[in-house]
């Protein structure tokens, strides 16, 4: 049987987890409370601390440990997205915390699937929510007061955030009547001609989704991946990668391409923008890259041009993540411009450092008959270069 679950530190927010349990189950909702307590207490709760700390992989007798909340909390951190996961079904969850409670509940409410509610009642909700949220869709309330009893504040507080949760599970969301496989495109400003064209050839057969790649972008494109709704991906725009490994403002992580891979779907990427790492306003550049070329692409947008050293370090990194896929894998290499800004006559034109990126990827990608680098003579902008990529795409995605 379905149900929504409730989760919290009940040693220290029991009463107003068990209020919200009131309000769901006045509602109709059936209810599971879940403790990811760090301490014994004496509250009665459906699913106790302990029985989540087992499903540590390493260390599921954590909480005997006594090696400090810190630690505790690490690990139940661990703990609660497998314990979750394990779930044969939920109608959504909702969560009660501090700073610490924060981090435990949402690192659970973030392996969930995207459309499943989520709705998070914070201390910490009116400050950067981007560690919390990550690339899923948690509903972040902050809760004005700390969360230590029913007062005339919290009872409106916590009353909203349950009925939120009320209604996302019992409202109706009107039926999509797209029937259309999803696609997700990466793009960038200076890759917007390429992508503008393959969506225009492909939008009527696939539901192309373009997602931005500033980071949150690429991770939400993989969380679609990873949750199986998006079966098909054209990762034209991997400069993520580059914030990653040079401390830009835009990075993905070092997980980046992971849920692709992972899925087996088929991958159609290529380096687009792995010309340029993305800082904040010029005065936030790191000291250690004053001496660079850098690009005012607006006052709080300042681009830097990859050395060919790091575009050597990139094409290995990204070689030994594509030797590790299974599935299909087809790089395409713009040896005219993997930028609009490295064209000549462009702030970045540099084809010699371009050719360090290119040539490491083909000495080191393991080429076989799935795996597949495709040099191109275009630029990443030029229409041919779009329709080689649209044609095997085609021929690809009509096979499954």
């Amino acid at each position: 049987m379905s149900a929504s679950i409730i989760v919290g530190t009940f040693d220290t927010k029991a009463e107003e987890l068990l209020f919200v349990r009131s309000i769901l189950q006045q509602a109709g909702l059936q209810c599971i409370t879940v403790d990811v307590s760090t301490q014994k207490h004496n509250t009665s709760v459906d699913v106790s601390a302990e029985e989540v700390a087992s499903y540590h992989t390493d260390r599921p007798g954590f909480l005997g440990d006594n090696s400090g909340r810190g630690d505790a909390v690490a690990c139940m951190s661990q703990a609660l997205p497998k314990y979750l996961l394990s779930l044969d079904a939920m109608d959504g969850v909702i969560g009660l915390g501090g700073s610490g409670g924060t981090a435990i509940i949402t690192a659970g409410m973030r392996e969930l699937p995207v459309g499943l509610p989520k709705v998070m009642v914070s201390t910490v909700a009116s400050g950067n929510v981007a560690p919390y949220v990550g690339a899923t869709d948690i509903f972040m309330v902050y809760s004005i007061t700390d969360i230590a009893g029913i007062n005339q504040i919290s009872n409106t507080i916590l009353g909203n955030a349950a009925n939120a949760l009320v209604g996302m599970v019992q409202g109706e969301i009107p039926d999509y009547q797209q029937v259309k496989p999803m696609l997700g495109i990466t793009m960038f400003g200076v890759t917007t001609p390429c992508v503008t064209h393959i969506r225009s050839q492909l939008e009527n057969d696939f539901e192309c989704l373009v997602f931005h790649a500033t980071g949150t972008g690429g991770k939400s494109m993989e969380k679609l991946v990873a949750s199986g709704l998006m079966p098909y991906v054209i990762d034209i725009t991997t400069t993520e990668i580059c914030d990653l490994h040079m401390g830009g403002v835009m990075s993905a992580g070092e997980e980046r391409m992971d849920a692709i891979i992972h899925a087996e779907i088929p991958y159609f990427l290529s380096v687009g923008a792995l010309d340029m790492v993305n800082f904040g306003a010029p005065e936030t550049l790191p000291e250690k890259y004053a001496d660079r070329l850098i690009y005012k692409h607006n006052p709080q947008v300042t681009l830097m041009r990859t050395t060919v050293e790091e575009n050597i370090n990139m094409a290995t990194w990204m070689a030994k993540k594509l030797n590790a896929a299974k599935g299909l894998v087809r790089l395409y290499i713009p040896e005219k411009g993997l930028s609009a800004l490295s064209m000549p006559d462009q702030a970045f034109y540099d084809p010699e450092t371009d050719k360090a990126l290119y040539d490491t990827l083909e000495s080191l990608v393991e080429q076989n008959e799935k795996r597949k680098i495709i040099r191109l003579p275009y630029a990443i902008n030029d229409p041919a270069f779009g329709d080689k990529i649209i044609a095997d795409f085609r021929s690809v995605a009509g096979q499954h």
